[in-house]
């Protein structure tokens, strides 16, 4: 499967894999129809240990070609200037190895 043409959907599932390879908790909201409009599509929280801190990260899935809502854009602004321990992504398929770099980090 080409990683540029990816769903959402299947990226999404790449992303889990990788998410609890790396010891990851990971959350995706299932249906978000409900939920305040532009809250990224995941969080990733990974507990600290007495050398080093924990982390989190909120990340907006889209596939190539997919586009930003305004509200999506506040958010993850919003969200990656909270502190330098929350990290605020917008991430595609062609982002695939930089997510890996990214979860794999300690």
């Amino acid at each position: 499967m080409a990683t540029l043409s990816l769903t959402e959907k299947q990226f999404l599932a790449q992303v889990r894999e990788v998410a609890h390879l790396y010891g990851w908790l990971f959350y995706h909201t299932h249906d978000s129809r409900h939920s305040v409009a532009g809250f990224p599509d995941c969080v990733f929280a990974k507990a600290g240990t007495a050398h080093r801190p924990g982390r989190l990260i909120v990340a907006e899935l889209k596939s190539a070609t997919g586009k930003l809502t305004d509200a999506q854009v506040q958010w993850l602004t919003t969200l990656d200037q909270v502190a330098a321990t929350v990290e605020a992504y917008v991430w595609r398929p062609a982002d695939f190895d930089s997510i890996v770099a990214c979860l794999s980090r300690q």
